[in-house]
């Protein structure tokens, strides 16, 4: 009786599993051309906007995308009395694709992909989104292009039969830090010397005087320095 309790629950779950990744498929299949529709009049890839809605809504599960339509995250005012949110609703979800489209070209800060990039950089578009600030997670980019390679989303952003992804030039976070650095300045405290400032800073005294141009190695409060 237990086997046999215990296959049935295996069973439901192995169905459940299923359907879950099955929706997803579904989801593509269902928006894919209001998708092509929007790139074909923006320049944005089909690709990004189906994974960023599968993404943000959870393939149309999550609870804002089925009583509000919303299915990228975006936050607004609503009128909906099933649940209390901070999203928009919408009338439809095409509206809320429509919408997202809006919102990145009213935006200034994601407003001047659509010149930058093209209808076939998905890598592009999915971190220039991610530098505008559309969402605070640091992998997010890394996730919408993981969904569609995972879901081969490309095939939907009409490539042409000779195209070839360009090269993916790596973040210099070590060089970005050392320009900060270099470009850091200091307001001399009461109390502070030199030596004391260059060991805060990881360098040397001799770097500082010879950075700043200094003759004396003696400070004012309220001098500012480069470190």
């Amino acid at each position: 009786m237990v086997k046999k309790l215990w296959s049935i629950l295996l069973s439901i779950t192995l169905f459940s599993v299923a359907a879950q990744a099955q929706s997803t498929e579904d989801y593509i299949t269902e928006r894919v051309d209001h998708a092509q529709e929007l790139m074909r009049d923006n320049g944005i890839p089909a690709s990004v906007i189906i994974a960023v809605a599968i993404h943000e809504s959870a393939s149309g599960q999550s609870k804002i995308a089925r009583y509000m339509n919303n299915h990228f995250g975006i936050k607004g005012p609503n009128s909906n009395t099933e649940i209390r949110s901070a999203y928009r609703d919408y009338e439809t979800v095409e509206a809320s694709y429509d919408h997202f489209i809006e919102f990145l070209k009213s935006r200034a800060t994601f407003s001047p992909l659509f010149d930058k990039y093209d209808q076939y950089d998905y890598r592009a578009w999915a971190r220039g989104i991610q530098r505008g600030g559309y969402a605070h997670s640091r992998s997010w980019s890394s996730q919408i292009v993981g969904l569609i390679k995972k879901y081969e989303l490309y095939q939907y952003d009409e490539r042409p039969e000779d195209y070839v992804e360009p090269a993916l030039v790596p973040v210099k976070h070590s060089a970005k830090r050392a320009s900060t650095a270099s470009g850091r300045r200091y307001t001399v405290k009461s109390g502070d010397n030199l030596s004391t400032i260059a060991k805060r800073y990881h360098t040397s005294t001799k770097a500082i005087m010879k950075k700043n141009g200094l003759k004396s190695i003696r400070l004012k409060p309220g001098q500012k320095i480069r470190i």
